[in-house]
């Protein structure tokens, strides 16, 4: 069993086997934040800070018999004791948590994190009801506001679904265009139906140009930054040559829509051919704005 699937039963088994699942999602952010390494990331969602991955991780463990649900509620099914499974420190975190957060309810778990994790209550339908004025207003304040019109460029390697999600929000990026070839990842979220979904939970469009990818079979035996110089060479003759049109209407997107993100695998922009393909489009006559690897 993942180490993190236990760390979410260590934590039902430390609150008596159940918990209402805002509280787990709200225990889970907080018992995160203090590990050196969090097992979960965080986006702001309806109700606060969320993560997806462990959602996912839940409807797994629920699938596989560990723990069951209902409309409003997590229950740990089997007697394992997964607090002695936890790293030491671990164990020691879940304890703080549950001293000092083991009585309160969903809605006083969600106010302490909206008051001191400002940022994960931005996309809150709670947050105006249960904070004061003077409350409300910081986390109103922690909106990212962006007036500026940026092309941006990012790739998910080495990240989780949440981080990158996050960098999207704290940019302001309406649209998120999917310039992959084939937008289907062995990676949770990133495959083109999940990655859609996930973006308009935010607010962000979604957009697939598969014409300006590069085919998989062009992208065998890339060993060393000389192989990608070679494959870059013959996408910028070829490729960027014939997709004029796609260019340009990126650059309407732009135009339009302020800010917008060219999203790929790698995370080494000079590994990538979305650097390619920026740079063809702050080519075009009528750029003006700023370009960003994000």
């Amino acid at each position: 069993m993942f180490y993190r699937r236990k760390v979410i039963l260590a934590i039902l088994q430390a609150f008596d086997g159940q918990l209402p699942k805002i509280s787990l999602q709200k225990l889970l952010f907080l018992f995160a934040n203090r590990q050196a390494k969090p097992e979960y990331e965080f986006v702001p969602y309806h109700y606060g800070c969320y993560s997806f991955s462990a959602n996912a991780d839940l409807i797994a463990m629920v699938k596989h018999g560990q723990i069951s649900d209902d409309k409003s509620s997590f229950f740990k099914l089997d007697s394992t004791n997964y607090i002695s499974t936890l790293k030491e420190h671990d164990k020691k975190i879940l304890i703080e948590i549950k001293n000092s957060y083991g009585k309160l309810s969903a809605i006083a778990l969600m106010k302490h994190t909206y008051i001191n994790h400002n940022y994960f209550a931005v996309n809150s339908v709670k947050a105006k009801e249960i904070l004061t004025e003077d409350q409300f207003a910081k986390v109103i304040a922690a909106k990212q506001i962006n007036n500026s019109t940026v092309l941006y460029t990012i790739g998910y390697q080495g990240i989780s679904l949440e981080e990158y999600l996050n960098r999207l929000i704290k940019n302001d990026v309406k649209v998120l265009v999917d310039v992959r070839n084939n937008p289907l990842s062995m990676k949770f979220g990133f495959s083109k139906n999940q990655l859609k979904t996930f973006c308009a939970n935010f607010g962000i469009e979604y957009l697939h140009i598969p014409e300006v990818g590069i085919k998989s079979d062009q992208r065998q035996e890339l060993n060393s930054q000389k192989d990608y110089d070679l494959l870059f060479d013959k996408y910028k003759k070829v490729n960027l040559r014939n997709t004029l049109i796609y260019q340009n209407k990126l650059l309407e997107l732009l135009q339009s829509k302020k800010r917008i993100a060219l999203t790929c695998f790698e995370s080494d922009i000079c590994q990538c051919h979305r650097k390619y393909l920026a740079e063809a489009i702050t080519n075009l006559p009528q750029w003006s704005y700023e370009l960003k690897h994000i």
